[in-house]
């Protein structure tokens, strides 16, 4: 197995946290392509993907408000962020679901987008705004909610509550509010804002996230093309012994078996302990 099929096979098994990831990154590869600016060593968004504060760019491109939390403008920009994407999802993942992971990235992205250009608005400044870290803050501070007082290691300095991480990301964005970037730290603090009353409404009943997958699944339920049953010619065989038959069944059963131990596998240990071989036999059975 190479490399890419490496990747497609992770990015197959890996859950939603390793595609919104790869979703980041692959943006990022784009508009290094396209809206990287050589001359001046910087990014250009154009108005149709970047949130912009002009009112007659964000309403008549509203996807702007979802848009621009897929796009970063600088490689350390997006490594950071995607390190903390990773981080909070492995945690938000171990009490919630794949979709309410992905519902709470998303509303949380719109929520702060909104959040920002109203907040421009009112102070009658103009900007435009990327990057993935307010929709990252969102679960961040959905999970610290739900469970504040989590045991987490950190590499050199030990055992920290969950709580301390998050508020030690807060202080600091609160601390810079006034210094650089005002309106990523608008939208930072609005992201987590976002993913705190997700929670509350949560235990209170009301999964935001719904919404969020009844419209995933209306479009691509849209694009499905409806399954055609072929005319099947039925006829008696009679030279095929039933020996051959029931043997097929049996190696069926086995490579399901074989299938559920390795999924399982994954489960508890992850992608990377999977040896060679079962990599390639997961990747050829999900073909």
């Amino acid at each position: 197995m190479n490399i890419l099929d490496d990747l497609k096979s992770q990015y197959k098994l890996g859950g939603i946290a390793h595609r919104l990831i790869y979703w980041n990154i692959g943006c990022f590869l784009v508009s290094l392509l396209f809206f990287y600016q050589s001359s001046v060593g910087s990014f250009n968004f154009p108005t149709w993907v970047a949130l912009s504060t002009e009112p007659s760019n964000f309403i008549a491109k509203p996807w702007t408000f979802l848009s621009y939390s897929f796009l970063h403008d600088g490689f350390f920009h997006l490594l950071f962020n995607m390190v903390i994407l990773n981080f909070a999802s492995s945690y938000f993942l171990t009490f919630f679901t794949q979709k309410q992971l992905l519902g709470v990235y998303v509303l949380s992205a719109i929520f702060a987008g909104i959040a920002f250009v109203t907040a421009y608005y009112v102070l009658n400044l103009s900007a435009s705004i990327v990057g993935a870290s307010a929709a990252i803050m969102g679960i961040l501070v959905a999970v610290t909610t739900y469970q504040p007082l989590m045991n987490v290691r950190l590499l050199l300095i030990g055992n920290v509550k969950l709580w301390h991480i998050t508020a030690v990301v807060l202080i600091l964005d609160l601390m810079q509010f006034r210094l650089d970037n005002t309106g990523g730290h608008i939208s930072h603090l609005a992201g987590a804002l976002f993913g705190f009353v997700f929670i509350k409404l949560l235990q209170n009943g009301t999964d935001l996230s719904k919404n969020v997958s009844w419209v995933i699944d209306f479009f691509s339920s849209s694009f499905k093309k409806p399954a055609s049953t072929p005319f099947k010619k039925v006829h008696k065989n009679y030279g095929k012994p039933v020996e051959n038959r029931t043997s097929r069944i049996i190696t069926k059963d086995k490579a399901q078996q074989q299938i559920d131990e390795i999924l399982d596998k994954i489960s508890k240990s992850g992608y990377d302990s999977l040896n060679k071989e079962e990599k390639e036999f997961l990747f050829k059975a999900g073909k």
